[in-house]
């Protein structure tokens, strides 16, 4: 989601008057970073992975509450080169995206045209017996219901 106004102590009640719209991204994860000793430190972290040049692509269109109300009920599928990785809906979320929003803005102003990617469902490659890694050239899209799909390649520096 997209913070469309700044706010600060959103009630749950209010938060889809914060929220600009709805779009796809890939929240993708440098796992050597994120849980490696020698490179994440002795404790596993979930932010500095996420934010490598060219990480975290949205878009390619914002969609607005008014025409999807919460977005709490739409399908969400990723693809690897075609192959379906993951298919869920936006209802399997452990927190809406009301209660999201009034969550992060407690005490921390919501500033406007702030992107809140809300997590990964099942079917990343950390989770599999045998983890598919993305691999330098991968093409990745990540497609929701109503919002379109947001399409990567990946390119390995």
């Amino acid at each position: 989601m997209v913070i469309g106004k700044t706010g600060k102590n959103i009630t749950p009640e209010n938060a889809l008057e914060y929220v600009a719209g709805f779009t796809p991204s890939n929240d993708i994860s440098a796992r050597t970073w994120q849980k490696d000793p020698a490179y994440a430190g002795g404790v596993p972290q979930w932010c500095f992975a996420k934010g490598f040049d060219k990480f975290a692509p949205i878009g390619p269109m914002l969609v607005a509450p008014s025409v999807v109300g919460a977005a709490d009920n739409l399908r969400l599928q990723t693809f690897v080169n075609g192959e379906l990785r993951q298919d869920t809906s936006t209802d399997d979320l452990l927190f809406n995206v009301r209660a999201i929003v009034s969550f992060l803005s407690q005490g921390s102003t919501l500033e406007r045209g702030t992107v809140i990617m809300t997590g990964t469902p099942a079917g990343v490659a950390m989770g599999m017996t045998e983890p598919k890694w993305l691999e330098n050239g991968d093409v990745v899209e990540v497609k929701i219901e109503h919002l379109g799909s947001c399409t990567n390649k990946m390119v390995y520096e």
